[in-house]
């Protein structure tokens, strides 16, 4: 019996490119290099930047596994991952001055592109197959959501030419004001068009009063805005998105969500039943156009959730939210990488899968399906 095809399609890169970016700034997010030649720390969220902090304690540490491709590949091997549709981290370019931020994004999607071209040329010398059981790379691409939309949108139509690029990656603010901005139509449009993929990926999180306020946030450190602000946001911006009528206008657009979709499959029988008895839309007599379509209807037509879920609980919820068919595995790396596994096993990547093969004991096309095949499928991955 041949071993399935395994893909994951939730793990990050920062280019070098962008790595010499973030160390040149002194403000979030940024590299911080200690004097001391120890560890660089990624600050990457506001919440990290704590001038409380020494500042070579703050954020997380930094290394190789971030940006050098090489640390990809091994970690691959190490866990039986044939292919990896790799992608930028966030804050992406949200960050990035208006009038750099289209130079930005061609220089780094050509780089995901070639870096692409160059290990599946080295794992398919005869230019045979891409997927075969050796590391090979695709990636989604990043948008220069800070230039104006015309500029957006002309980098999604390059990205389409790009021929190891499946799709783009995005957080929840959008243009600056979340994802039920009409100024995001066309954006959506084109995403639309070209059938590009939209992996939408939280990074702002909730604020810190959430949580109890800052010194609450500091002494549990990233656990609450990872584990909880992190899963909401997400929930509250596809929500929004629903609400506004996106996917009404848009039936066509492809969104894959991080994390399992945070909540929303625990959620959507709720947030249905609030759609329903929502006196404000017009469908109730109100004067505010309500969304036309159930979310039942959109999690099992325009979106995708992966299986970044670390529990059985969760996973099932994300196959009855949609169905096996539209999950796909995922590692999250280099993040939350193992503090004292000597063997070098990722918690994060062992956990999904046993959650995966668990919940489907009796099912292992299904298993075999979200572990690899579905991504072959969705991201027409077997492609040149």
């Amino acid at each position: 019996m041949t071993r399935p095809v395994v893909v994951d399609i939730h793990t990050h890169v920062y280019p070098p490119t962008y790595m010499a970016m973030l160390r040149s700034r002194k403000t979030v997010p940024y590299i911080h290099d200690p004097s001391d030649n120890g560890t660089p720390r990624l600050i990457i969220l506001s919440s990290d930047d704590d001038p409380a902090i020494p500042i070579d304690q703050r954020g997380r540490p930094v290394d190789s596994s971030y940006s050098d491709i090489s640390v990809k590949l091994d970690f691959m091997r190490k866990h039986g991952i044939d292919c990896s549709v790799i992608s930028l981290a966030n804050p992406w370019l949200d960050f990035v001055l208006p009038s750099e931020a289209s130079d930005w994004a061609k220089l780094i999607n050509d780089d995901l592109n070639s870096t692409c071209a160059q290990v599946n040329k080295m794992a398919d010398p005869e230019n045979n197959l891409l997927l075969v059981e050796k590391a090979s790379l695709f990636a989604f691409g990043a948008l220069p959501l800070s230039a104006p939309a015309p500029d957006v949108v002309q980098e999604i139509f390059r990205i389409r030419g790009l021929s190891h690029l499946r799709g783009v990656i995005m957080g929840t603010s959008g243009l600056g004001s979340g994802l039920d901005d009409p100024n995001l139509d066309p954006i959506w449009a084109a995403l639309e068009a070209t059938q590009l993929l939209l992996f939408l990926h939280p990074h702002y999180g909730l604020p810190d009063e959430a949580f109890g306020g800052p010194e609450t946030t500091a002494r549990y450190g990233h656990v609450l805005p990872l584990a909880l602000g992190f899963p909401l946001e997400t929930t509250i911006a596809v929500t929004r998105m629903l609400l506004s009528g996106v996917f009404d206008r848009f039936p066509r657009m492809r969104v894959l969500l991080a994390h399992s979709g945070g909540t929303i499959p625990f959620l959507a029988g709720r947030i249905e039943s609030c759609i329903m008895h929502e006196r404000k839309f017009e469908e109730n007599g109100g004067d505010t156009p309500g969304p036309k379509r159930s979310i039942w209807e959109v999690l099992q037509t325009n979106i995708y959730l992966d299986a970044v879920v670390y529990g059985q609980a969760g996973l099932k919820a994300a196959i009855e939210s949609g169905s096996t068919d539209r999950l796909l595995f995922g590692t999250d790396h280099p993040f939350f990488p193992p503090l004292n596994d000597h063997d070098g096993q990722w918690m994060s990547v062992t956990t999904n899968f046993n959650a995966i093969y668990a919940s489907l004991k009796d099912a292992p096309a299904s298993a075999e399906a979200i572990v690899g095949d579905n991504a072959v499928r969705i991201l027409n991955l077997e492609e040149k």
